[in-house]
């Protein structure tokens, strides 16, 4: 675990651009020329991502996806969530498939995209998030052991002014631990689409919400649970990264903190018992 900064490989992937024309050529080049060493026509594994809105983010988060450190067959598949910036430019300059899902909200993106895939195994990536080079081995490893039909990953934050590596470390520690009290009867709930893998085959008969919802993959976690296990990664070398921007939202640090401990609180008991069967794509969150 990183306490003070972040790991110094995460820099490789954090382009400075601000907009699409700020992307030069060469950075296209060098990204497809691994996109192109890694991907086959015949993957065993999928790496899926909806994008909406991330022009710059998705160039960053496919860079360090081609440079992971695997023999697995791969392919790429991105799907544009509607956006109204020049996602789909930077989308059609990299050696990759790419689908456009008018329908906004996640579950209708993943699903459409879960859809085209071609692998038996698809991993969920986020657009806005850079991954070790480890996290497909890691992943993939896990989520073939027998009877796993899903498996999730753990995730850090980036530090940015406010939130310091420090803090978000501290903050780290306590969601992990919380993440292994619900793991024992309602794993779904650690189930974030940053870093998530599952057997297509079960995907596509459990079915992503079909709405703008949050959550659509925590629902679909608690729908595959029916089909087999679900397990944790939990090396911290495959950690996926992100920036802290849905911890800005509840405002500083320590507003961000009291919100994520008082939620937790009000739910601590229920999270001893399973959560009784329910239809996942009319419940509310």
């Amino acid at each position: 675990m990183h306490i003070l900064n972040q790991p110094t490989w995460v820099a490789r992937y954090q382009h400075a651009y601000e907009t699409y024309e700020d992307i030069p050529s060469s950075t296209f080049d060098a990204i497809n020329d691994r996109l192109v060493r890694i991907q086959s026509e015949t993957p065993l594994v999928t790496i899926l991502i909806a994008a909406w809105n991330e022009e710059i983010n998705i160039l960053n988060c496919i860079s360090s996806l081609s440079a992971s450190q695997t023999t697995i067959p791969l392919e790429f598949i991105v799907v544009n969530n509607n956006s109204n910036d020049r996602t789909q430019e930077t989308l059609d300059r990299l050696n990759l498939k790419s689908f456009f899902q008018e329908i906004q909200g996640c579950g209708p993106a993943r699903q459409l995209g879960q859809e085209q895939a071609k692998g038996k195994y698809i991993l969920l990536a986020d657009a806005d998030c850079i991954y070790p080079p480890t996290w497909v081995e890691d992943m993939v490893r896990e989520l073939t052991k027998p009877d796993v039909v899903c498996v999730y990953g753990r995730y850090s934050f980036l530090p940015a002014p406010g939130f310091p590596r420090w803090k978000l470390f501290f903050l780290e520690k306590l969601k992990d631990a919380m993440a292994g009290i619900r793991h024992l009867k309602r794993p779904y709930l650690n189930a974030f689409g940053i870093s998530m893998g599952y057997v297509r085959e079960f995907g596509l008969k459990a079915g992503y919400i079909m709405h703008n919802t949050r959550g659509d993959d925590g629902r679909l976690c608690f729908d595959l649970m029916q089909f087999g296990k679900v397990h944790q990664v939990k090396n911290n070398r495959s950690r996926a990264w992100t920036g802290p921007r849905t911890l800005q939202r509840d405002g500083t640090f320590n507003q961000a903190l009291k919100v994520r401990i008082k939620i937790e609180l009000n739910h601590f008991f229920k999270l001893f018992k399973p959560h009784e069967p329910h239809d996942t794509k009319t419940s509310k969150n």
